[in-house]
């Protein structure tokens, strides 16, 4: 458990590939659930419920069967705002295809809204 959020996008992952329509990810974060929200606005997963128990959170995610792969990038690339062309080739499968999360300056979303708003920042995760 050194990686919450490499952790919790693994469990997703697997939870899919083995055709389970929920999963449990524990312990959380608040950058895990502002992804989650990122990974349900782009239709990647249903709806998800966190509940905050004391001792580090429990999120239950209910999956969609859209996910063929899902994965961290580290390090977290710096990316400006004109730059996102690159970083799409080397992480996701085709033009227009898959989404990459990014850390902005005006919060976590999808690397089409950033580009879109004028926003650079830091590469998180990809989802296709």
């Amino acid at each position: 458990m050194q990686d919450l959020i490499n952790d919790a996008i693994t469990n997703i992952r697997n939870s899919v590939r083995v055709g389970k329509s929920e999963c449990t990810v524990k312990p959380t974060s608040k950058l895990l659930v502002e992804i989650l929200k990122v990974l349900q606005k782009e239709g990647y997963i249903d709806e998800f419920e966190h509940t905050d128990n004391g001792r580090g959170g429990v999120i239950k995610i209910q999956l969609s069967k859209l996910i063929n792969s899902c994965g961290v990038i580290k390090p977290h690339h710096p990316v400006k705002k004109d730059n996102y062309f690159k970083w799409e080739k080397r992480y996701l499968p085709a033009a227009g295809f898959g989404t990459l999360v990014v850390s902005t300056p005006k919060g976590v979303m999808s690397h089409r809204e950033a580009r879109e708003k004028g926003h650079g920042g830091r590469l998180l995760a990809y989802i296709y």
